[in-house]
């Protein structure tokens, strides 16, 4: 068995980021600047070397006669970028969170290992690599969401995310099962092949309780319904950094999943896939929605979001599969059009939580009325706070967000599923509701603000928070102005 090390590298770069986060914390216990600076270092060499080992064709490894465990081709180079900038945008977060008794050297580690789990996900090829990539990218957050001691939301909130995650585990690992008895394959390819031969098959309904199995446990990781529940009280109680990072990095990686899993191995059961994907795409979206108009926590609200938007990813691909046209080239249309959405949202959704941690510090996110005229307190602030959920909610000048929206009611429409542009679009009216409640709470005047300009006590924004902000919402207002480039590198994944 030949193994391509260049391939390789992303993950190497990534696992690498981990040990020396941890050996740095050994050689300077409790100094958290030495371990940032190493971990961000890290996860930019982790970026560049996805950039080069994606920059050609596909590379293979750990290749077998039943197909590749491991392939680094353009989908995998794409996650891989995007999931080493979202981590770089997490620890200028994270720096806040690291001046209280939480342990930077435990803090960056457990970052760096679920970058790894990221980076492998992208490029794992068959459903025991898949698996493992996900526990990978998942494992850690259980520790992180429960580091602020002393809190008991915060422990309250990993129990319940890792109650949860495992349940959802036992499914995916239970729907595998189901396949590799059915099929005697786990690698993609192997396993679609044996899957288009229905004749061959041991038994039919074992294999469609498999598929079934397999997408409602992966649907967890983008808090999909019914495996929803944990995301609110999960993100509430983490600190607010952990919370920016699982309602956008694991968001795109449980995306990912079930986009390489749907696509390449369980492509001849559409018939299954696709109405399952739809419905739990119209749920989410729609439950989603409706709860956040009741949410009088900022967090809560973002997490309640957070779900509605998970239904706008999963959408495209229902369509495809409900559609009419199943060629190549209306696959690689939603493919990319899911690919974008989730590019576009996670840099939206990082920017809210930006925002929120620029306001509140290392604190928790607090409730909606605590932001009442923030606008004046904090103008440039407030301002990329206004973007984010402009484009959350698909309104210039959010023009990314906007272009998202716009992308998956085109792959709708196209794949012949204009039921589910109609429930999209309705949902998008009542997103409007709550996220414009929010901007206005922003810029509208407290009572004691008519004689008072400035705050008063406010602790001064550190830099590597207004610098993430700052760059994070450049990126934003780039990918509105130029959705181009977005679009470019999700077709270019999708295979175009």
């Amino acid at each position: 068995m030949s193994i391509d090390q260049v391939a390789l590298l992303p993950a190497y770069a990534a696992a690498l980021t981990a040990v020396a986060a941890l050996v740095t914390d050994l050689i300077s216990p409790g100094r958290r600047g030495p371990v940032l600076v190493v971990t961000a270092l890290g996860a930019a060499v982790t970026t560049v070397a996805a950039w080069v080992a994606g920059a050609h064709a596909a590379r293979q490894t750990f290749c077998s006669p039943a197909g590749c465990s491991y392939v680094f081709d353009h989908l995998a180079a794409v996650v891989a970028v995007v999931f080493g900038l979202l981590t770089l945008g997490v620890l200028a977060f994270s720096v806040p969170a690291l001046r209280g008794d939480t342990p930077p050297g435990e803090y960056c580690f457990l970052l760096a290992c679920s970058l790894t789990g990221g980076v492998v996900l992208g490029a794992a090829r068959d459903l025991i690599t898949l698996v493992i990539a996900v526990e990978t990218l998942t494992l850690p957050l259980y520790a992180l969401v429960g580091l602020r001691r002393r809190v008991v939301a915060s422990a309250e909130a990993a129990v319940t995310f890792f109650v949860v995650s495992v349940v959802s585990t036992t499914v995916t690992l239970l729907g595998a099962a189901l396949l590799y008895a059915s099929t005697g394959a786990v690698h993609f390819a192997a396993l679609a092949s044996t899957l288009a031969r229905r004749e061959t098959l041991v038994s039919l309904p074992l294999v469609t309780v498999g598929v079934v199995l397999v997408l409602v446990g992966l649907g967890f990781k983008v808090a999909a319904v019914p495996l929803h529940a944990w995301a609110p009280p999960t993100y509430d109680g983490a600190p607010l950094p952990v919370a920016a990072y699982l309602s956008t990095v694991s968001k795109l990686g449980g995306v990912v999943a079930i986009l390489v899993v749907s696509v390449q191995a369980l492509r001849p059961w559409l018939d299954v896939t696709g109405p399952v994907l739809a419905v739990l795409a119209a749920l989410t979206m729609t439950v989603g929605n409706l709860v956040a108009l009741r949410q009088r926590r900022m967090v809560r609200l973002l997490a309640w979001s957070s779900v509605a938007q998970a239904g706008y990813i999963l959408a495209p691909l229902g369509a495809f599969a409900l559609g009419s046209g199943r060629s190549d080239a209306a696959l690689r249309v939603v493919v990319a059009a899911a690919i974008a959405y989730a590019i576009f949202f996670v840099l939206l959704e990082l920017v809210a939580f930006g925002s929120v941690i620029a306001l509140r510090g290392d604190r928790d996110g607090g409730e909606i009325a605590d932001y009442r005229s923030v606008g004046r307190r904090a103008p440039w602030v407030a301002g990329a706070f206004t973007l984010a959920f402009a484009g959350l909610a698909g309104l210039p000048p959010g023009l990314a967000g906007l272009f998202a929206k716009v992308t998956i009611v085109r792959a709708l429409l196209a794949g012949g599923a204009g039921w589910l542009a109609v429930v999209v679009a309705l949902n998008a009216v009542v997103g409007l509701a709550y996220y414009v409640r929010v901007v206005t709470t922003l810029f509208a005047l407290a009572p004691s603000d008519a004689h008072v300009t400035t705050p008063k006590g406010r602790s001064p924004l550190p830099w590597p928070v207004a610098v993430g902000l700052a760059a994070l919402t450049l990126a934003s207002l780039v990918a509105g102005l130029a959705p181009q480039l977005v679009l470019d590198a999700a077709s270019l994944a999708a295979g175009r």
